[in-house]
């Protein structure tokens, strides 16, 4: 699948991308020099290492050779190759010996280890498309028409997306939900596992997510949703959730983990929230720990912002949501659906991961109709006329536009960030016999409003709001700020960006500061219902968190959002960014940006190239 933004070419790159890649060109064309490589593969050698490094450190899986002929072009395609395999430095994805490049026959340029890592996955997640279903229980029966509405009862008679996914996760031993905030991806988890535990009362279930704010949401979304199950259901649900690196077992190893196809993960069925934010490596790692007889559910939304790191897993490989006759005939006898009304949507593109792949579309958080709904549609579509119109028409109190052309933006920024803010300043405030309540308080005001921003370094970034709020926090509330030489004060929200595994602190958790009873500055962090204080020295690297950017803010849902866009278009604003900050707000959004900006941000979509698809089709071929 071709994935990244249009402007954002491997070889614009930072300073320290280019010396590393420039570095690994030098070392291979020398390891080429000493294997007596003919002279003509040298030059086209170097690129190739060069735009295959650089391409990972830009999100993308592979480089393209149509990338390489920008630098030769008096050199057709096919001389290009053969120079390239004639290096002895290049192997073929046919024959993928263990050499420092690939390339495969659509032109994609792979470190090895990328082409292996993809190479493993659709191997593996083609061997649990295969399963065979057993024969559905009297109790699997019940408890589906105990969880949900017949169809009768549905209003127009649309079938009942949940119950089908629910259904499908059953029948399966790899599932993946995709849908966008509200669409019921846990109501279905939650319905999934009371029927497999009606079913096995012993079996092991594991939720994780990319990150530990992502499987706190995770863990306390479940239990607000098995409120309505029975008791005994209830007890067997799993009581707590995990990051997939601590799931997994970080070793001391890079890249290495303690679960592995040798040492598989003792679990039968694993649910991973955010699977958007899988990349490639970690998503490989995990589908190798998993036991061959094991459940795997992968929630996500397609059409959110990839990973930070190289790959766009999620939404490859929820391409194909369509359904074979065989299964959808399976699946209308397990919901009592009508056969006709169980019509998929079109795929992507076709993939051989169908009769595994569901699109929840209808969203309970907010109406398609409503301010937040309707913007997150016309952004997904790439209508940016519709969506300046939305924004401008005023018309519905969950969304405001405060457009680039309004004098005094400053101030209005400015003074819809402290509003936004005022709960979390007059909560810091409030006295509390309890310091848990407290703490409680806090953190509750704290997470009903964000702002996220689209970058770091300008006038609108992370950075320079995080200081302007710090300032005026004293003017607002009286909260006196850090003493000299120290960063300290009473009401500093932080966001770790670094995992400790000793301190148990994870990339993207939050923690706010605040004075134990003897009044020392701690930085508090939730844990299982609780908070555990940790002294802000021992910290693993951190930043204020007032602001964060879009991408640090997957896996959150806060009441209000502030998404402030850059004064001009940027090869970071795409269309996934521009939807996923929209769609952290349940209740209202704030967009700050010109009409300019957010219409070339509609016309901007993440694009990343990876062959995923293509190593799926060749595994199911083989």
């Amino acid at each position: 699948m071709n994935a990244r933004p249009a402007a954002a070419e491997p070889w614009a790159a930072s300073e320290a991308a280019g010396d590393l890649a420039n570095g690994f060109a030098r070392h291979i064309v020398e390891w080429a020099k000493h294997a007596s490589a003919p002279a003509d593969s040298l030059a086209v050698l170097a690129a190739a290492a060069r735009y295959a490094s650089l391409a990972t450190q830009d999100g993308h899986v592979c480089a393209r050779l149509e990338d390489l002929a920008t630098d030769f072009p008096d050199c057709p395609a096919d001389e290009l190759s053969r120079r390239l395999l004639s290096s002895g430095m290049v192997a073929t994805a046919v024959e993928p010996r263990v050499l420092p490049l690939v390339l495969d026959l659509d032109g994609r340029l792979y470190l090895y280890r990328y082409f292996a890592y993809e190479r493993r996955l659709a191997a593996s997640l083609n061997r649990r498309a295969k399963y065979v279903p057993p024969t559905p229980s009297a109790a699997l029966f019940r408890q589906l028409e105990r969880l949900f509405a017949s169809p009768a009862q549905r209003p127009g008679g649309r079938p009942d997306w949940q119950k089908l996914a629910t259904a499908l996760a059953w029948r399966s031993k790899l599932t993946i939900i995709s849908g966008g905030p509200g669409t019921g991806k846990t109501t279905t988890v939650v319905a999934l596992l009371a029927c497999l535990l009606s079913e096995n009362p012993q079996l092991r279930i594991a939720l994780a997510a990319p990150t530990g704010k992502a499987a706190a949401r995770m863990l306390e979304a479940l239990r607000r949703r098995a409120g309505d199950l029975p008791t005994e259901l209830q007890a067997l649900l799993p009581r707590e959730s995990h990051t997939l690196h601590r799931l997994l077992g970080v070793t001391q190893d890079a890249g290495r983990f303690r679960h592995h196809a040798e040492n598989p993960l003792p679990v039968d069925a694993l649910v991973v929230d955010e699977a958007s934010m899988l990349d490639l490596a970690l998503a490989c790692h995990l589908v190798d720990a998993m036991p061959p007889d094991a459940r795997l559910i992968l929630l996500g939304d397609k059409d959110q912002l990839a990973a930070v790191e190289a790959g766009a897993v999620f939404a490859e490989i929820s391409a194909d949501p369509t359904l074979s006759s065989a299964c959808a005939a399976e699946l209308a006898a397990l919901t009592a659906t009508p056969l006709p009304q169980i019509r998929p949507a079109a795929p992507v593109t076709e993939t051989p991961l169908r009769d595994c792949v569901v699109w929840l579309s209808e969203s309970h958080r907010f109406a398609t109709t409503s301010g937040i709904g309707r913007l997150a549609a016309e952004v997904n579509a790439g209508r940016a006329a519709e969506v300046c119109a939305c924004l401008a028409s005023a018309e519905d109190p969950s969304i405001d536009w405060l457009p680039d052309s309004i004098a005094e933006q400053t101030t209005r920024i400015r003074e819809a960030i402290l509003d936004g803010y005022r709960p979390y300043v007059e909560a810091l405030a409030r006295d509390h016999d309890d310091p848990a309540a407290k703490c409680r308080e806090i953190f509750a005001a704290f997470d009903r409003f964000r702002v996220l921003c689209a970058l770091r370094d300008t006038a609108r970034g992370v950075d320079a709001v995080n200081k302007m709020v710090e300032q005026s926090l004293q003017a607002l509330a009286g909260i006196p700020l850090a003493p000299v030489r120290s960063v300290w004060y009473a009401g500093r929200p932080v966001m770790v960006l670094k995992n400790d595994y000793v301190l148990r602190l994870f990339n993207g958790d939050i923690g706010i500061c605040l004075p134990d009873a003897t009044g020392e500055l701690l930085v508090w962090f939730p844990e299982q219902g609780s908070f555990r204080p940790i002294a802000p020295i021992r910290l693993p690297e951190h930043d204020t968190a007032f602001a964060i950017t879009v991408h640090k803010s997957q896996g959150s849902e806060f009441e209000s959002v502030l998404l402030l866009l850059p004064e001009k278009p940027h090869r970071v604003l795409t269309r996934e960014l521009l939807y996923t900050g929209l769609t952290r707000a349940s209740k209202k959004v704030g967009v700050v940006g010109s009409g300019e900006v957010l219409t070339a941000a509609c016309a901007n979509p993440t694009q990343r190239h990876s062959g995923l698809i293509a190593r799926l089709r060749e595994s199911a071929g083989s």
